[in-house]
């Protein structure tokens, strides 16, 4: 079997294509590498893998690089509505059109999608795959109306809750990976609407549920599915004092600020806990390992002294 990864040099893709090679899968990567080839370099010669550069908007590109596929597994995009925000057409023709053409071109392949929670939009209580779709953002509505195209061709949709943690790629724009870094780098953390309430998932158990769909397909095709776990349910300001068990800063509760997708909620993930899945690492877990790495970590701005 050989598997298409699109998106495979990306945060979640440089967990999942390693995965695939030692279960002894042939993938072929598929990526613009606009972060450059550094986070694949340490599986980049195994035997098994291909790697093509191209772009999901392409057409031809993508016929191209779905030929002997027998499956996709299909990342790439535009994530999160600030960047979905700075480029809106970017986002859409890549999130939205990008889908498309992979749709389009899909044939008999299987295919597997990173969808988001953040397609729900404000929900009132316990958010299940039956809880009606409202996003209120540019990145929860491309991801929603992609998500539709893939089901209507028999795919899979995994709704990925937030995800974080160390990856080869690695992400500071992620709530958990962001409060940690400021933890440590500042020494302090800004928090607004603290009680807003969020589900998170580590980057290698969300990598993880694609193996889990490949092994599964048959039991989940053309359905939409929540990816974590109840216990990753936390309020923002449950993670910022997490993290004061590790790291020693000032929490500020600023009493300003908005969250633009409005995500305040539990999620319910017993539709993939019944199914046999189960998350591997926990939010303190995650955040020991942030820590880690994230203290040798020096950003640096031309346009300061000190």
């Amino acid at each position: 079997m050989k598997i298409l990864v699109t998106g495979g040099a990306g945060y979640l893709g440089t967990h999942l294509v390693p995965m695939l090679l030692e279960k002894g899968y042939q993938v072929r990567l598929f990526d613009a590498f606009n972060w450059g080839l550094r986070p694949i370099l340490h599986f980049a010669a195994h035997p098994l893998l291909e790697i093509q550069t191209g772009d999901v908007r392409n057409r031809e590109q993508v016929r191209d690089a779905m030929k002997g596929c027998d499956v996709v597994m299909h990342l790439a995009a535009i994530v999160g509505y600030p960047a979905c925000a700075a480029d809106p057409d970017r986002a859409y023709s890549t999130n939205v059109l990008g889908t498309k053409n992979i749709v389009e071109e899909l044939g008999g392949r299987r295919l597997i999608f990173a969808s988001t929670g953040s397609t729900y939009g404000k929900v009132e209580g316990i958010c299940t795959e039956e809880t009606p779709i409202a996003p209120l953002t540019l990145y929860g509505s491309t991801k929603w109306e992609a998500e539709q195209m893939v089901r209507d061709k028999n795919g899979v949709g995994l709704r990925l809750a937030t995800v974080f943690g160390v990856s080869p790629r690695l992400r500071l724009d992620l709530l958990v990976n962001d409060f940690t870094y400021q933890a440590l780098a500042n020494r302090q953390i800004i928090l607004y609407e603290g009680h807003f309430r969020r589900s998170f998932l580590h980057c290698v158990d969300a990598a993880r549920a694609f193996v889990f769909v490949l092994e599964n397909y048959d039991r989940m095709a053309g359905e939409a599915v929540n990816v974590g776990d109840e216990s990753m349910n936390y309020t923002k300001k449950e993670v910022a004092l997490e993290i004061a068990k590790h790291v020693d800063y000032y929490l500020h509760e600023a009493p300003v600020g908005e969250d633009k997708d409005k995500r305040d909620y539990e999620v319910s993930y017993a539709k993939i806990r019944g199914l046999g899945f189960s998350i591997q690492t926990r939010l303190a877990e995650g955040i020991q390992e942030l820590i880690k790495v994230l203290r040798h970590l020096r950003l640096r701005d031309e346009w300061r002294n000190a």
